[in-house]
C-alpha cells in the first residue's frame, strides 16, 4: 500500500458570519486557495487526479458540485474532475480521508482535498437545523421506519450536547472556563503570528475574525440556547465563512515532481455513536483509531478536537483522560469559528503547521458530526 503524504496546506482566514468574507461568493472562497496551492507547487493543473471538497448545504451558491466549479473558477484544467462530500461538520476532514485512501490504494497520485463553507450565504444546516427556515420540515418527519426506531425524539445538536452535559455532569462554569481558554489561546497565537504561514488573505482579511477578549460577567449573563440547558452562544462554536485546502500525494508523485512531503497520513477512520445524543462519537472514534494503530494519546504531541460546543471536548477529555496542554493549543472553533464544511480541513491545516512550529512529530484530529458520527486522522510530521 502506498503512503499518502501532505505536501502543502493552506487556508483562508475564518470570517465571522456577516462580516469581512460575507460578500465573497463560496466559489471564490474556495477557488482562491485552490489556485494558490497549485501555483506555489508548480505542477500543471492537468496533472491532478481529482479535487475533493467538503461542503454542507449544497444549495444556492454552494450547489452544482462546488469542488468542480471552484476548480474551474480558479482557472485550472477542465480535464480534472471534482466531487463534493457531505458528512456534516466532518465534511472537510472526510474529503482529506477520501483523498488519502485514493492515494494509498494506488488509484490516484495527486489530489487536492479540503472544504469550503459560507455561512453568511446559507446560515445553518439547510438539511437539519434550519430546514424550517426554508419551508421544509426536519429531515425525519414522515419517515415511518425512522419513527419505528427513534420515535418522535427531537434530533438536534443543541439537545444532543445538553444530553452530554447531563451524562458527564458538566457545569456551566466549566464550560465557560473552557471557552475563555479557547479565546485566550487563539488571541495569543494570533499575536505571535502562529497562523500567518497557513493563512492566505482574502478580501483584505488576513487574520481570523473570531477571537476576542472575554468578559466573564457578560458571558454569565447570556441565556441558555436550550431552556434549562448549560450552553450559551459563548460556549458554542461561531458561525463562520472560510475554506482550507491540502495537497495529498503518493510516493510516485513525490518522486516524479520532486516534492518535499511535510507529513505522512498515518491513519484515517470514522466511527459512529448515538444519533440522538449526536455529538459523543469522538470518544468512540478516538478509541477505535488508537486501537487500530496500537498508539495512545500519550504518543500524540498535539491534538485537535473540534469545539462545536465546550461540552463535546470536556466529555471527550473525561473519557480519554487527554492531557489538555496538548489539546487545541492555539484555540478552537469557540474562538476561531466553525465554517462547518471547511473546519475539518482547517483543523488539519492548523495541526500540521503547529507540529512544525513546535518541532513535534505526532498529531491527532477528531470532530463530532451530525448523525452521531466522528472522523479521526493521525499524521506524522516529517
Amino acid at each position: 500500500m502506498s503512503e499518502a503524504y501532505i505536501i502543502d496546506a493552506l487556508r483562508t482566514p475564518v470570517g465571522r458570519r456577516g462580516k469581512a468574507l460575507s460578500q465573497v461568493h463560496p466559489l471564490d472562497l474556495a477557488a482562491t486557495p485552490l489556485a494558490e496551492l497549485v501555483r506555489r507547487n508548480n505542477i500543471d493543473s492537468e496533472k491532478y487526479d481529482e479535487i475533493i471538497l467538503g461542503c454542507i448545504d449544497q444549495v444556492g451558491p454552494q450547489a452544482m458540485d462546488i469542488a468542480r466549479s471552484a476548480w474551474l473558477a480558479a482557472g485550472l484544467s477542465e480535464q480534472v474532475p471534482g466531487t463534493t462530500v457531505e458528512r456534516q461538520c466532518g465534511s472537510g476532514q472526510q474529503a482529506v480521508s477520501y483523498a488519502a485512501q485514493a492515494v494509498m490504494s494506488g488509484t490516484s497520485d495527486l489530489v487536492i482535498a479540503g472544504g469550503v463553507q459560507s455561512m453568511s450565504s446559507i446560515p445553518l444546516s439547510y438539511s437539519n437545523v434550519a430546514a424550517k427556515d426554508f419551508g421544509f420540515p426536519d429531515p425525519f418527519t414522515g419517515s415511518k421506519l425512522w419513527s419505528q426506531r427513534y420515535g418522535s425524539q427531537e434530533i438536534s445538536q443543541f439537545r444532543g450536547v445538553e444530553m452530554m452535559v447531563d451524562r458527564w455532569g458538566l457545569s456551566r462554569d466549566s464550560l465557560e472556563d473552557f471557552a475563555e481558554t479557547s479565546h485566550q489561546r487563539a488571541l495569543h497565537a494570533r499575536r505571535k503570528g502562529y497562523f500567518d504561514r497557513e493563512i492566505l488573505p482574502v478580501a483584505g482579511l488576513g487574520i481570523d475574525e473570531g477571537p476576542r477578549e472575554v468578559d466573564r460577567a457578560k458571558m454569565a449573563s447570556l441565556a441558555p440556547i436550550v431552556t434549562g440547558g448549560q450552553h450559551t452562544a459563548a460556549t458554542a462554536s461561531q458561525m463562520s465563512d472560510g475554506s482550507a485546502m491540502l495537497l495529498i500525494a503518493s510516493e510516485a508523485a513525490v518522486k516524479r515532481y520532486g516534492l518535499k512531503p511535510r507529513a505522512r497520513i498515518h491513519h484515517v477512520s470514522a466511527r459512529a455513536d448515538d444519533p440522538v445524543m449526536m455529538l459523543s462519537a469522538p470518544i468512540r472514534a478516538t478509541e477505535h483509531a488508537l486501537a487500530r494503530t496500537g498508539m495512545s494519546l500519550q504518543d500524540m504531541d498535539r491534538i485537535e478536537i473540534n469545539e462545536a460546543f465546550a461540552g463535546v471536548v470536556l466529555a471527550w477529555q473525561h473519557e480519554t483522560q487527554a492531557n489538555m496542554d496538548k489539546v487545541n493549543v492555539n484555540g478552537g472553533a469557540i474562538a476561531l469559528g466553525h465554517p462547518i464544511g471547511a473546519t475539518g480541513a482547517r483543523l488539519l491545516t492548523s495541526l500540521l503547521h503547529e507540529l512544525e512550529r513546535s518541532d513535534t512529530r505526532w498529531g491527532l484530529q477528531t470532530m463530532c458530526e451530525g448523525g452521531g458520527q466522528a472522523n479521526v486522522t493521525i499524521i506524522e510530521r516529517l
